[in-house]
């Protein structure tokens, strides 16, 4: 009989890592500091961007750029949401809503949730959040005396995506956050997701466009 411990132990032999080969791809780390190669440290508040991603951003501006579903011509249909369902495995496009980062998206659904939330309502938070998941909830705490309570932490969603697939349909959240800066993106773009059946009885967070954004 062969020997399953062999096979295992094969099958879970760690891969080599070429650092030198990751850093390549990111050009920033060619800069040198007083004299010496730049090193990296701060991934978690906002990571560097790869050259892959670098180029796609500048084919984006150059040959594909349109308002995203603003307008029934070719290249407004090339602009779509469908990447960013596929990553966290959305049921619906329309549960897919781009905001200006992680803390725009959360701002959004407390202002939205806060019209519903009466005085006495609680408010769950883990003791390991981002101010950007704080703050607002302690305005709803003050405009509308709903209390806080605070839970240990488990796993932190918004930089879970940088780690793990993320399939909000199995997690079976009612939303998740996300913000291209720490995926290796450009600043000042992130998007949530929302359950179709929240978002159609939010109220508005912002007027304009083609309609109000919940």
């Amino acid at each position: 009989m062969p020997d399953n411990r062999l096979t295992l132990k094969a099958a879970t032999a760690p891969v080599a890592f070429d650092v030198s080969a990751v850093s390549a791809d990111f050009p920033l780390l060619a800069r040198e500091v007083h004299g010496k190669p730049l090193v990296y440290l701060d991934n978690a508040a906002s990571a560097q961007k790869v050259q892959a991603v670098l180029d796609v951003m500048t084919s984006s501006d150059t040959q594909t750029y349109a308002n995203v579903h603003r307008g029934i011509h070719f290249l407004s249909s090339e602009a779509t949401r469908e990447t960013a369902r596929r990553f966290v495995n959305a049921a619906r496009l329309e549960e897919i809503v781009f905001t200006k980062g992680g803390t725009e998206a959360i701002n959004l659904v407390a202002s939205s949730l806060g019209a519903e939330i009466e005085e006495g309502d609680e408010i769950i938070v883990s003791d390991m959040e981002h101010h950007s998941n704080i703050v607002p909830w302690h305005f709803l705490r003050e405009r509308k005396g709903t209390v806080l309570k605070w839970v240990p932490v488990t796993g932190d969603g918004c930089q879970g995506l940088v780690h793990e697939t993320v399939d909000v349909q199995a997690l079976d959240c009612d939303f998740y956050v996300a913000t291209a800066h720490k995926l290796y993106g450009l600043s000042g773009i992130g998007f949530f997701y929302g359950k179709h059946e929240h978002l159609e009885t939010m109220q508005p967070y912002q007027g304009g466009g083609e309609r109000s954004t919940r």
